[in-house]
């Protein structure tokens, strides 16, 4: 068993698969599952890189057991302290009452707080270095990706960087857990939605992150959750680089609001000007249809973002209310936007779309449109005129 978990040197894969749950956080939706990564440094002392979720403590637990036996842990390193991650340190600590945690001062009020736990720590600074034998560690602080206690863990001897949610994915581990032994195709997309939806409001403390690494000879990627990265870890640090940098592809989003499907119509004619004037990326989103982590994972993938919405009881449709906030809440940069709404008798998704671009602070494109009840020749020509011109900025980057 010790061989089939060993990742490199001393160090050794002991995490679990989450099939059943739902939605990561209550918010997302999770159709591959998650994993939740913990990892075993065999050294002459024992070190224990992050738990796991609390309802996978036996499993957890054996893992351990079938690589060190009986012998102690002598290190909790936390790199993160969110309960998917942290959730078994009291069971840990009951089965190990001698187990030094090792963390930050920002970790330390937190174990307090979730656990009740204090006793005897190891209180590192950026920088600070803990021998383990054949295999040393220095800690490297990374607040706010994406919690101010988060950091990262860089083991000097075999390049291996503990990265906490850091390069995570959604996805579970199905037989293999490193990238030589799994096809990856599911995790990129699914790396993105991660990214999006869970880290994608700290881009600047993603980029102060990765200044701090550069200079490391990193050899493999163990993030809290999807693979271990080996053989493909220069494309997920590039990923992460270009999202945190709110670079986007040459692309367009429409996500619509829409009940008897006019404003629809309106989306539709859009992307056809689009499609015409060159533009191959185009996704449509129906809100109603769509749960939002997709639709806000495919806004930072492409430059373009169109948003319309009919007006309903004199605001926004709720769904597309909902969507700004969660689109502002993420402080998104660098994206070019469009926007269109539809009314029956009294326009005013149109005024509130307006406060939303303020407050985005996005690039406006076009001019917006307003549909009164269904289509006419006149609003066609508009949305085309909409689409068109947001092809051509896009262009101008070409």
């Amino acid at each position: 068993m010790e061989q089939k978990t060993k990742i490199k040197g001393k160090v050794h894969y002991v995490g679990v698969n989450d099939r059943t749950k739902h939605l990561f956080e209550g918010l997302w939706p999770l159709p591959y599952g998650v994993s939740y990564n913990s990892y075993l440094i065999d050294d002459e002392k024992v070190a224990l890189v992050d738990t796991v979720d609390i309802c996978y403590f036996e499993v957890f637990l054996h893992k351990i057991r079938s690589v060190i036996g009986d012998r102690p842990i002598d290190y909790l390193i936390i790199n993160h302290m969110e309960p998917d991650h942290s959730g078994s340190l009291s069971l840990i600590k009951q089965h190990y009452p001698n187990i030094i945690i090792v963390g930050n001062k920002q970790t330390f009020g937190m174990v307090e707080g979730f656990y009740g736990i204090t006793g005897e720590q190891y209180l590192i600074a950026n920088g600070d270095s803990l021998d383990l034998g054949y295999h040393k560690l220095t800690f490297y602080l990374t607040p706010m990706v994406h919690w101010p206690e988060t950091m990262m863990t860089f083991d000097e001897t075999e390049g291996i960087i503990f990265s906490g949610d850091g390069f995570g994915a959604f996805g579970t581990l199905d037989g293999g857990f490193m990238d030589t032994r799994l096809n990856t195709d599911i995790f990129w997309q699914e790396m993105i939605r991660y990214y999006s939806n869970i880290v994608g409001k700290y881009g600047s403390a993603v980029q102060k992150a990765l200044e701090k690494l550069a200079p490391l000879s990193i050899t493999t990627i163990c993030s809290t959750h999807g693979p271990v990265w080996i053989e493909q870890k220069d494309r997920v640090i590039d990923i992460y680089d270009r999202m945190s940098r709110y670079e986007g592809e040459e692309g367009v989003v429409i996500v619509y609001g829409t009940m008897y499907g006019n404003t629809e119509q309106m989306a539709e004619a859009i992307a056809l000007e689009l499609s015409v004037q060159g533009i191959k990326n185009i996704v449509l989103h129906n809100v109603n249809k769509r749960h939002p982590s997709y639709i806000i994972a495919d806004i930072f993938k492409y430059k373009g973002l169109i948003i319309g919405s009919a007006t309903y009881c004199n605001e926004l449709y709720p769904e597309i209310d909902s969507l700004l906030s969660k689109i502002l809440t993420r402080d998104m940069k660098n994206r070019y936007l469009g926007y269109f709404g539809s009314f029956c008798w009294s326009s005013a998704a149109l005024r509130h779309m307006h406060t939303f671009a303020e407050k985005s602070k996005f690039e406006l494109v076009g001019i917006p449109v307003d549909m009164k009840i269904s289509m006419s020749d006149q609003t066609y020509d508009e949305c085309e005129a909409l689409g068109l011109a947001m092809a051509e900025r896009l262009k101008q980057d070409r």
